[in-house]
């Protein structure tokens, strides 16, 4: 995919003021661990994340992408009212029905003709949301939408210690398979695009590549949603070292495509912003696409695996962080489970 009239407006992100630290999650699984002689200290060895944020008990996710949107729009200076389209992308949601992008798109106070619906796929969504409304912008739908996201990651780690705590046939299986939801964390992020016709920037979204490898579909789930059904436990059996292999063997042949259809190399590139999972997955990604990783800025260790919001908060950091000067080459490298890879390109 290719676009010529795609322009990057600003970012909005709002993270957490509850800090959990990893230490924190062993004091809680001492049973566990002395039941099964583990090492404390494991989990931050194992992943490089020495913490992750919590929201308040209660609080929805449309709030805190409300908040992010707000926050975009402000930094993008696009009144309200010049939004046209508005995308929710997040893993978690208000509740099934309607889309949760109602209650952000009520709570922005965006225009009744202002279009809305939830893209979810994910840790992938934000991405998906940057290409579908990249494709209305290109073929002149909308002039300028707003995508949002926010994650809450309370449930699924808190329901995760107690099911380890209180599982009276735990295996050190089931306690493996169970690591990647003691990663996750919470945030909400938010992103103006538009058309270059009415950009302030002028920072170019290029295009980029998309593939999959469904076959792997069953290596990450999830079984039930507390953000639907209350009495639901929110539990995820993940696979690390199997999807790790596959997601980064998939990210290899996505990165061929993307050199190809863009016309760009490794020396070309810049600057990287990846979904952040734990240094391990970060190392290895790097290694397969032949990456310096240098080019490349982390918060995983501060911010654990923050879902659909990682990589659109990481890169939001980076940049204040260190500012990208004109023409400078981004690239966007996302990761999801299903498996799906979406690696995106942005000239500054």
């Amino acid at each position: 995919m290719r676009y010529s009239h795609v322009c990057l407006e600003s970012f909005g992100y709002v993270l957490p003021s509850e800090v959990v630290t990893s230490a924190d999650l062993e004091e809680q699984l001492a049973p566990v661990y002395g039941r099964f002689n583990l090492h404390v200290g494991r989990l931050e060895l194992m992943t490089g994340i020495r913490e992750r944020r919590f929201w308040p008990r209660g609080t929805l996710p449309s709030t805190v992408a409300a908040q992010a949107g707000r926050i975009a729009l402000e930094k993008s200076g696009v009144p309200a009212e010049q939004i046209d389209a508005l995308f929710f992308t997040a893993v978690s949601h208000d509740f099934l029905e309607p889309a949760t992008a109602s209650v952000v798109h009520h709570h922005l106070s965006l225009p009744d003709r202002c279009g809305f619906f939830d893209i979810s796929n994910a840790c992938l969504g934000f991405l998906n949301g940057m290409i579908t409304l990249a494709n209305m912008i290109e073929l002149g739908h909308v002039r300028r939408g707003l995508i949002v996201s926010g994650e809450n990651s309370r449930s699924l780690v808190e329901s995760t210690i107690e099911h380890l705590l209180h599982q009276s046939d735990l295996t050190k299986s089931q306690i493996k398979d169970s690591l990647a939801s003691l990663t996750i964390g919470s945030g909400a992020a938010a992103l103006v695009m538009a058309h270059e016709s009415v950009s302030k920037t002028a920072h170019r979204f290029i295009g980029g590549v998309v593939q999959s490898a469904t076959q792997h579909n069953t290596l990450c789930q999830g079984s039930g949603d507390s953000c639907f059904d209350a009495s639901a436990t929110m539990l995820m059996n993940t696979d690390s070292e199997t999807l790790l292999v596959h997601g980064c063997e998939l990210a290899g042949r996505t990165w061929a495509g993307f050199k190809t259809e863009l016309g760009w190399s490794n020396e070309q590139v810049d600057r990287c912003f990846t979904h952040q999972v734990g240094i391990a997955h970060r190392d290895r990604l790097y290694e397969t696409i032949g990456m310096d990783t240098a080019k490349d800025f982390s918060t995983v260790e501060f911010l654990g695996n923050i879902g659909s919001v990682s990589l659109p908060i990481t890169m939001a950091m980076g940049l204040e962080q260190t500012p990208a000067q004109r023409g400078e080459r981004i690239a966007l490298l996302g990761i999801g489970s299903g498996l799906s890879c979406a690696m995106l390109g942005v000239e500054w």
